[in-house]
């Protein structure tokens, strides 16, 4: 039965995703912006796997959009007219097209480069708003479709096939699913290639196929990273893209600052992988952290921060030997990237226990964080989660909505030392999660396949040992600072390898940094990796847009 308010939301959002055709006034507006394009039957506007020149804007003709499935089937997505304007908000990073837009009907166009696209969004604010929204939507909707983007072949529980898409589902990358033998055509690439069981297979639009790619080959290919030489100076170069390295490139680029971004997972860090934040300011209801980094991610690009994801700071060079006398940062790479001033903002990777085959079962029944994907897996079925902080809290009972039980294994004697109250009683509340204080993990065993089958746990008072078939574990025991990559350039840690900011950061015969600055002039560290930070999304936040107002000082000294 129809259910007439979600058909009048459904409605609703269909009509801000493709809206009616622009008045004579709003192309007007956009044309200042823009250079306008003819184009014949048969041609292409854009194509999907290639870079897209930008927005178009149709004063007339007719235009197809298909989405490639990568196995050669197109599917018509939406056609366009005069008045009507075709993006998504990739546009804003100058991201690889995922559709192909052909055209069906000689047609005039206005092009709205990326760089002139923001400047458009950002000078005529209503109308910016209104396209906005129109791109974000448009992401959604070829995320949703799953029919566009990289086709990931493989089983549903390969651990190679998960790891592929949690990067692809974390960084917002439509993407394509299917088991080996869904169709003749993924049986007989599987064959061709050799693959095995657990492999991951994936086809690009272009035709392109590899066996088994790393994160950065998959990047690459799919048009989120380049490889090409940089060799421009920025203002702040911020590495990390979570809550507060997101913070710090939106509030300075958008204040005129030259920024780039970088990161060797997916925008959001730790945060982005809580399902439900109910104490950040704003949302009463709670918002998950993928949405909530999400919007950050965009509009850091709205205002021109340049993000690239998947990208590994591998060394900080603060000798200014650069002939311009910047800061260097080296890559994973091996190309440098240059800048006036370094944001460090690296965070925590996660914990992991010192137990004898847990790095062999990650992936197999062995996570870090709790999505949608894992949860499915959980169905029906008791799972154990080692953790008393608010991530943990959160994951618990999000979890308890899918499992049949979940056990909380906690050192201490209870939550109320390391989580907020509401989570507490939220535990408290739901009668399927069951809180072990005093308890710690001892021992894993895995089955014949190499999977998590069975857990088992001590009573840190007494000794007594507990088992527990299980087929899946969730650790949130905290995180160490990513800072490996800070070795020899000067930047003083503490003893647990956080960054010193501030009056902390202070030497001998040496001035007082400034309070996020480091113990070298014109590097910051805010957010998760710095000492002493609150370890909280909000205060994260917080430190990222407070170090703007540092970043004009040192650069303006």
């Amino acid at each position: 039965m129809s259910n007439p308010r979600a058909d009048l939301i459904a409605a609703e959002r269909r009509r801000q995703m493709f809206p009616p055709p622009l008045p004579p006034q709003d192309i007007e507006r956009m044309a200042r912006f823009s250079e306008r394009r003819h184009y014949e039957p048969g041609e292409f506007l854009k194509v999907a796997g290639r870079p897209s020149p930008g927005l178009f804007v149709l004063l007339s003709g007719h235009v197809v959009v298909n989405q490639r499935t990568g196995l050669g089937t197109l599917i018509r997505l939406v056609e366009h007219r005069a008045g009507e304007f075709m993006g998504e908000v990739g546009q804003l990073g100058n991201a690889a097209s995922l559709t192909d837009a052909e055209v069906m009907e000689a047609v005039d166009a206005l092009l709205i480069p990326t760089d002139r696209l923001r400047a458009l969004i950002i000078g005529e604010a209503e109308l910016g708003e209104r396209i906005m929204r129109a791109l974000i939507l448009r992401r959604m909707l070829l995320i949703e479709a799953g029919v566009s983007g990289p086709v990931v072949v493989g089983a549903p529980a390969s651990p190679r096939v998960q790891r592929l898409l949690a990067f692809l589902r974390r960084n917002a990358q439509p993407h394509q699913v299917m088991a080996p033998c869904d169709c003749e055509a993924t049986c007989a690439l599987m064959e061709q290639y050799g693959a095995l069981q657990d492999d991951a297979l994936v086809i690009f639009p272009d035709g392109a196929v590899l066996r088994n790619p790393s994160e950065p080959q998959l990047a690459c290919l799919i048009g989120m990273v380049d490889t090409r030489e940089r060799d421009e100076v920025f203002d702040a170069l911020i590495i990390g893209a979570g809550p507060a390295g997101l913070a710090a490139a939106v509030y300075a680029a958008s204040e005129g600052l030259k920024v780039a971004v970088i990161d060797s997972r997916h925008f959001g860090g730790q945060a982005g992988a809580s399902t439900r934040i109910e104490n950040y300011l704003g949302f009463p209801t709670g918002i998950t952290g993928e949405a909530l980094t999400g919007r950050a991610w965009v509009q850091a690009q709205k205002f021109g921060a340049e993000v690239m994801i998947p990208v590994e700071a591998k060394l900080l060079d603060c000798s200014r030997a650069d002939p311009s006398g910047a800061l260097r940062v080296q890559l994973g790479d091996g190309r440098w990237l240059c800048s006036r001033a370094i944001v460090i903002a690296s965070g925590a990777r996660y914990r992991r226990p010192d137990l004898p085959g847990l790095a062999d079962m990650e992936g197999r029944g062995v996570w870090y964080w709790a999505s949608a994907t894992e949860a499915a897996l959980c169905a029906n079925s008791e799972v154990v989660l080692v953790g008393g902080g608010n991530s943990a809290g959160q994951a618990a009972v999000y979890l308890a909505q899918h499992a049949e039980r979940v056990y909380m294994l906690v050192r201490g004697p209870g939550l109320s030392a390391t989580m907020s109250r509401y989570l507490i009683d939220r535990i408290g509340n739901t009668a399927n999660i069951e809180v072990l204080a005093h308890t710690e993990l001892h021992e894993l065993r895995a089955d014949a396949t190499g999977s998590l089958a069975s857990a088992r746990w001590r009573d840190r008072r007494d000794g007594h040992l507990w088992d527990c078939d299980i087929r899946n574990l969730f650790l949130f025991i905290g995180a160490d600072p990513e800072t490996d990559w800070l070795e020899g350039c000067g930047v003083d840690l503490d003893a647990h390898g956080f960054v010193l900011a501030g009056a902390d950061a202070a030497g001998p015969g040496r001035a007082i940094p400034r309070a996020l600055e480091t113990s070298v002039p014109g590097v910051f560290a805010v957010g998760d990796v710095r000492s002493g930070s609150v370890k909280r999304v909000g205060g994260a936040i917080g430190e990222g847009a407070a170090v703007v107002a540092m970043l004009h000082q040192y650069l303006g000294a």
